[in-house]
């Protein structure tokens, strides 16, 4: 196929688009410049379709509705491959696929993929174009869907292309929802508004910094620029050369005393993340503002400290559950210019999820196109329904485009536990802050394969996207000590833990500022703590509860900390770090020694040991 006329003269790049055309037969390619025109062209098109809905321009302006294949709703985990050369640098946690094997597989499903398409060419730069910890990709694919929502997602177009010069380093990526229009003997077949094939791949090749996709539409497994890259690949890039690519947000907290701390964060999907991301302080004086919500680059800085960039342009997050009165700044930043997918439509053509607002419309017609009411059987909306927006409408975005990144304070870990995990604790150290991260466990969500409500052990809520071996990782985080002068303090958080009636016994969402409060108060040497057997929490009457409708019992066992409870945790523990055999760190086999250890000494133990 002639590529004569292309927008660029990098021979790499030219070169896998021609071969991969040839693969995918396409019936035109097409170079992405990520213009406002190049989207309401997209856009159009997808409505003639029937791919978008356009919704009501009073109410949600520059605004679509796009439905998903119903078994196209949520990442593939069972079908997401690391094809790392040897078996064992993928790890327990990843399905390894033999790399040869696995491209002959690639190449038959991919070979004639796109008859009776448009291939885009779509290139990209994670975090802003030229910036010191960025990195370039360029994706391919037959999905106008996933080119609108690159744009968004993603530094994408013209200029990510011209930083694309001879030698340049780029991350290559191949998407095709696997639905040809044209079969193997030229007959013709209808489109439907959102092709998918019930075959799925999501493989990624560590060594080549390479990407496959096949046969979803959906966010997860069709925009390669997010988990594929920023964090599988990346990881392992990051794991390379000296840094770190995180599942965390990242924001700016000014005191009332306007000292600036920023905080990094990990929690695994739907545990809050969003919320906290854009958080309204309801403490006087405290300003919180967004720079990530949901991936964090960190490097080693020429200062000493660890400085981080969120390599993301927008936000691709779970809608229900956000409303007015959970996160009124989500709910800001949609009024406009959104693509939501798998949310509820209303009769004057706006949308609704499950916790938008208190009392759920009279009439809606559902995710899949069916009249609803809320005698329904199901939801209205999908629960891992999604909106896919541009960071820069957040009311509280700042430093997106700061090459450089912002010096990471303190680093937090959190899952959604009804039991054990205090409501915050701190890490004595940079080995037991990294303990922390790799024992985090959480209750099952929506946004992935598996029972809702089971627990499931997410270390650095990484287990999906970490692209090697976990034991490795943990040794990686450890050895950062040794590049890092300033280390940034740990904590584990914990919004979730409830009473034995099961109410939750914190409010949450703006009140967690109380506990931010603490932390920053920590970092300055301004709180004072008390030493337990699982981290340093606040002594009576550090956090700031002043005005709350928590009760002393409450507040008594939030920071309870059970010895019977926690033994079985670590015996948990115990089990699932042994997957990870002789390759998981002794450092760490040692901290969870010394927490049985000080669970079952007479005194408590030694809890300076």
């Amino acid at each position: 196929m002639s590529l004569s006329g292309t927008p660029t003269s990098n021979t790499s790049v030219l070169r896998w688009v021609r071969e991969t055309a040839a693969l995918t037969e396409p019936d035109e390619v097409v170079w992405c410049d990520g213009s406002q025109a190049e989207h309401d062209r997209l856009t159009a098109q997808m409505v003639a379709t029937g791919t978008l809905i356009p919704l009501n321009p009073e109410r949600r302006p520059g605004s679509f509705l796009a439905r998903s294949a119903p078994g196209d709703v949520a990442r593939v985990e069972s079908r997401t491959f690391i094809a790392s050369r040897r078996q064992a640098d993928a790890g327990p946690t990843n399905n390894w696929r033999e790399p040869e094997a696995l491209r002959e597989e690639l190449n038959g499903v991919f070979a004639g993929c796109m008859r009776g398409r448009t291939m885009y060419v779509v290139p990209f730069s994670m975090g802003p174009v030229g910036g010191p910890i960025s990195q370039l990709g360029v994706q391919v694919t037959d999905s106008p869907y996933v080119v609108v929502s690159m744009r968004t997602m993603t530094r994408m177009g013209a200029q990510a292309l011209a930083a694309l010069t001879e030698g340049t380093p780029w991350v290559p990526a191949v998407h095709s929802v696997g639905f040809p229009l044209v079969d193997t003997i030229g007959r013709a077949r209808a489109d439907v508004p959102w092709p998918c094939n019930d075959l799925k791949y999501i493989a990624h090749f560590p060594e080549s910094r390479e990407i496959w996709s096949y046969g979803s539409g959906y966010g997860g497994n069709a925009l390669l620029g997010k988990k594929c890259f920023a964090l599988r690949i990346a990881s392992v890039m990051a794991r390379d050369e000296g840094w770190l690519a995180e599942h965390m947000l990242v924001l700016k907290v000014t005191s009332p005393q306007q000292r600036v701390f920023h905080l990094a964060a990990a929690f695994p999907s739907a545990c809050g993340k969003t919320n906290l991301a854009m958080l309204r302080p309801t403490l006087p004086g405290w300003r919180v503002e967004t720079i990530g919500d949901d991936i964090a680059w960190m490097r080693p800085a020429p200062d000493g400290t660890l400085r981080a960039i969120n390599p993301e342009a927008g936000f691709f997050g779970v809608a229900p559950g956000t409303g007015w009165s959970t996160n009124p700044t989500a709910m800001e930043m949609l009024r406009e210019n959104v693509i939501f997918t798998n949310v509820a439509l209303t009769d004057d053509g706006d949308v609704w999820w499950e916790g938008m607002t208190d009392e759920p419309p009279a009439h809606l017609v559902d995710w899949q196109g069916r009249d609803w009411t809320p005698d329904s059987p199901g939801p209205a909306a999908h629960p891992n329904a999604r909106f896919t927006v541009s960071a820069a409408q957040c009311p509280t975005i700042t430093d997106l485009d700061e090459p450089a990144g912002v010096p990471i304070d303190a680093i937090l870990f959190g899952g959604r536990r009804r039991t054990n995990v205090p409501l915050v604790a701190q890490a004595g150290d940079w080995g037991q802050g990294v303990f922390m991260g790799a024992a985090i466990s959480s209750e099952q969500t929506a946004t992935a394969e598996g029972t809702v409500g089971q627990l499931r052990h997410d270390p650095f809520a990484m287990t999906p996207f970490a692209g090697y071996d976990m034991a490795d990782y943990f040794a990686h985080w450890l050895s950062l000590r040794e590049e890092v002068q300033h280390l940034p303090q740990v904590f584990s958080v914990n919004w979730f833990r409830r009473g034995d009636d099961g109410r939750f016994l914190w409010p949450g969402f703006g009140e967690n500022c109380r506990v931010i409060d603490w932390i920053c108060r920590r970092l300055a040497g301004q709180a004072e703590a008390l030493r337990t057997p699982v981290g340093d929490v606040p002594v009576p009457g550090a956090l700031d509860v002043e005005g709350l409708d928590v009760s002393p019992a409450d507040l008594a066992e939030l920071f309870t900390v059970d010895t019977a409870s926690w033994l079985a945790e670590v015996d948990a523990l115990e089990e699932y770090f042994a997957r990870f055999g002789e390759k998981f760190p002794a450092e760490l086999r040692g901290h969870l020694d010394l927490l049985r250890y000080r669970l079952t000494a007479p005194t408590g133990g030694d809890l300076d040991a």
